[in-house]
């Protein structure tokens, strides 16, 4: 196990008999080394990363208007003296370390936004913020962990930046905006970011992400390659009916009871249209509006909802079911529906060479008994973009609170999400280490 602490004289290695022997070193004892150094920069900065992880849990932004944030990265990173871009992607900071030595370039990435829920965890730094989304004034919440993503990659350029002598190669240092989508009418996330050149000059060989989880205690961690989170797509279908009196409903059309029915066939699809033994999929139904008044039939009901899906034939299945149940239901009904599916978050791949040469570095911050082989998550990641283009390890990382049993924990996107910040000093480990190994070529 890590977090051991050497004092600030052994781990600068002040001695000229030390800075002499560490040259002539054999290259695994300069990895241990700087190991060292990582462990003892990452104790350093541990409390000022939960005072951050604090800080932007109590004030969240929701998509792309993470200006408070994203002003609070830039400006801890460039008293690091990296060089700093903002406004990428609209609220995006993007901050690049040249190590003193001659290497690749390999990305870190973070995500930033929150989400619309109202927070109910009774901590004493709990968000009480409130926006707009979509038109609606509502609560918002750090309800998926990325208040410690950040915080945690903040953790990560600070340990890195103290070590720029030993780095051999370029560490870009990701801070994305609208992870969780974009407001509907607006671009964002991974893919604005990578449009708008974030993967280049210099041209990124590799990325790393991670994400918290009540999944497992703090100190462990689960991997999986090729398959990881499933591709994501939303989907909205908008009804059409004929607007009456409710007490005279014979004289329209019902669009929430063409609704109701569409609803009600669309959880046939997974159930008997798929075969779930060769890739999950889910289509779930999470918004359903229509009406101003409870005697008036309205003469429109809209609806939305997700689409998870591992398989590119299983995808096009769904897709085919779907458009044949809104049309017929809504045409057998005297309506009209429109069904639009837009294109989405693909599936988080993990590069399997990738994985398979940065394992150790894993096993070694977390332990090999404190690593697990993750199952597939029906969950999705906008970092899959990003694999796209490259190869990329999307990882988990535990943080259920200790007096938190297993049975009882908390999923993200929940009003009562927190996490153990004991999680946060190994994951600024991890991600600094991950860099260092993937430039150095150890393991």
């Amino acid at each position: 196990m890590l977090y051991t602490c050497t004092s600030r004289r052994a781990a600068l290695y002040t001695s000229t008999f030390f800075v002499t022997a560490m040259f002539i070193a054999p290259p695994a004892l300069a990895r241990e080394t700087l190991y060292s150094q990582i462990e003892s920069a990452a104790a350093r900065v541990e409390p000022a990363v939960i005072g951050w992880r604090r800080d932007i849990h109590q004030y969240p932004e929701l998509a792309n208007r993470e200006t408070r944030t994203a002003a609070l990265v830039a400006e801890h990173l460039r008293t690091l003296g990296l060089e700093v871009t903002t406004g990428i992607a609209r609220t995006g900071v993007v901050a690049v370390l040249e190590g003193a030595k001659p290497g690749p370039a390999v990305a870190l990435r973070a995500d930033m936004d929150a989400l619309p829920v109202a927070e109910r965890t009774g901590l004493p730094f709990a968000s009480k913020v409130r926006s707009e989304y979509e038109g609606q004034d509502v609560p918002v919440m750090h309800a998926c962990g990325h208040d410690a993503h950040v915080a945690i990659l903040l953790g990560a350029a600070s340990v890195l930046a103290s070590l720029r002598q030993e780095i051999a190669g370029t560490v870009k240092f990701i801070f994305q905006p609208a992870e969780e989508g974009a407001p509907r009418g607006e671009e964002g996330g991974a893919a604005l970011m990578i449009r708008e050149g974030v993967l280049r000059d210099p041209d990124v060989e590799a990325i790393f992400g991670l994400h918290v989880g009540q999944q497992g205690p703090a100190g462990t961690a689960t991997w999986r390659e090729r398959g990881t989170m499933a591709s994501a797509q939303r989907f909205d279908i908008t009804i059409t009916g004929k607007q009456t009196h409710g007490a005279r409903p014979w004289e329209g059309v019902d669009p929430i009871v063409v609704g109701a029915q569409i609803v009600t066939a669309l959880q046939s699809i997974v159930s008997r249209s798929v075969d779930i033994t060769s890739a999950p999929a889910v289509v779930s139904v999470g918004t359903f509006n229509s009406g101003v008044r409870n005697n008036i039939i309205s003469d429109e009901a809209v609806l939305s909802g997700t689409i998870r899906t591992f398989d590119p034939e299983v995808q096009g299945r769904v897709h085919h079911r779907m458009r044949a149940i809104v049309s017929g239901i809504a045409g057998s009904m005297g309506a009209e529906a429109k069904l639009e599916i837009e294109r989405g978050v693909p599936v988080t791949w993990n590069d399997v060479d990738l994985v398979q040469r940065m394992l150790p570095t894993l096993k070694r911050v977390y332990g090999p008994s404190r690593i697990f082989p993750a199952p597939m998550t029906t969950g999705a990641e906008d970092f899959a973009h990003y694999q796209q283009e490259i190869p990329g390890f999307f990882f988990f990382i535990g943080a259920r609170p200790a007096a938190v049993p297993p049975e009882a924990a908390v999923p993200n996107h929940s009003p009562f999400f927190d996490i153990d910040e004991a999680a946060l000093r190994p994951a600024v480990i991890a991600m600094s280490q991950l860099a260092v190994d993937y430039l150095t070529g150890g393991d």
